[in-house]
């Protein structure tokens, strides 16, 4: 599946490059075709979480979000992989409340938070996580949400229910073509697989969203500026999506996915952005994006957060800095080319 694959990114020790990842990444220009690559374009991968906001899709599209009165907030959260701090917590909990169901009404699984003082104070408190703190549990909101306006069973995230037949249609659309298959994801809904060029094309669909009038594309735009409104709500207080939307010199949605998948959507270039590490290591593919953004001039270099994601030092247990990661060569060189198409 993943032949093909190409150096990405280099762990330094000292002199030498101890490791490296190796992976493929594909930017779509505005009309949807790829316009440079690294690795195998057509290679079939599974997107994890960053595909989230194509899930959503059917939430805006069916008019379950307007009928719930969502706003940008709760669509953020609906594309989430937040980290379960209090104020994601708080605002699924009220978004739940406000349809009249509970926590007892989703279907992701109980997941400790991965905010550090809150699950500190839980732990203190003799507190156990819940539903509410597992990082997908805003995409989970929006299925319930468009699950009311369906009128499907609870057991929303079966992959023949009705939410998750809308979600793979969006999803169809969106890559522009035909879906594989899928996988069952970590919160237990099914998780589509498209190819890496499928997928960049989709995330044009996205950057390119506002210069349409459709409702796809309408549902698209809104979500796209709900990610870029709310960076906070779609991840978390230090963490890449977030740090890295924040430092952008341009509008940006930026998404990670688990196994080292991570999309950008940049809708004043109409350009979408795909990248899996075949190894599946976070830090390879945060080190990716952030590296063909700096080359497409989306991102400085020089800001801390940048530096902090794409050639992060690596500190042994004393303190003392022994090494970096590299991001290859050619990673700034895709977004130059990039930025010329």
């Amino acid at each position: 599946m993943l032949s093909g694959a190409v150096p990405i990114a280099e762990i330094w020790r000292g002199p030498l490059a101890e490791s490296e990842h190796a992976g493929h990444v594909v930017v779509a220009g505005p009309d949807g075709g790829t316009i440079a690559a690294l690795g195998a374009p057509g290679t079939v991968v599974l997107p994890r979480s960053s595909a989230k906001m194509i899930q959503a899709l059917p939430l805006v599209m069916s008019g379950a979000a307007d009928e719930a009165a969502l706003t940008d907030r709760h669509l953020a959260l609906a594309c989430a992989s937040h980290e379960g701090a209090p104020l994601h917590v708080g605002a699924v909990a009220d978004w739940l409340s406000g349809l009249g169901l509970s926590e007892a009404d989703l279907r992701c699984g109980t997941q400790p938070s991965r905010d550090k003082e809150l699950k500190l104070e839980m732990i203190r408190r003799g507190e156990a996580p819940s539903q509410l703190h597992n990082n997908c549990s805003g995409k989970h909101a929006g299925f319930l949400t468009l699950n009311r306006r369906l009128g499907g069973g609870s057991e929303y995230q079966e992959p023949d229910h009705p939410v998750q037949k809308a979600a793979l249609d969006a999803f169809e659309e969106a890559t522009g073509a035909s879906s594989p298959g899928f996988g069952i994801d970590g919160c237990s809904a099914p998780n589509f697989a498209a190819s890496m060029e499928g997928m960049a094309r989709a995330m044009s669909v996205f950057a390119t969203a506002h210069t349409r009038d459709d409702t796809f594309s309408r549902a698209a735009a809104r979500l796209v500026q709900a990610m870029i409104s709310h960076p906070v709500e779609v991840a978390g207080e230090g963490r890449a999506c977030t740090l890295l939307m924040q430092a952008a010199q341009e509008p940006a949605a930026l998404k990670f996915g688990a196994e080292g998948f991570f999309v950008a959507i940049l809708p004043e270039r109409g350009l979408g952005i795909a990248v899996k590490v075949a190894d599946g290591a976070t830090r390879a593919a945060e080190s990716a994006i952030a590296a063909v953004l700096v080359g497409l001039g989306v991102l400085d270099e020089r800001h801390p957060d940048v530096q902090r994601f794409m050639a992060p030092e690596i500190v042994n247990r004393r303190g003392l800095v022994t090494g970096e990661i590299r991001p290859a060569p050619a990673l700034a060189q895709l977004g130059a080319k990039s930025a010329r198409a």
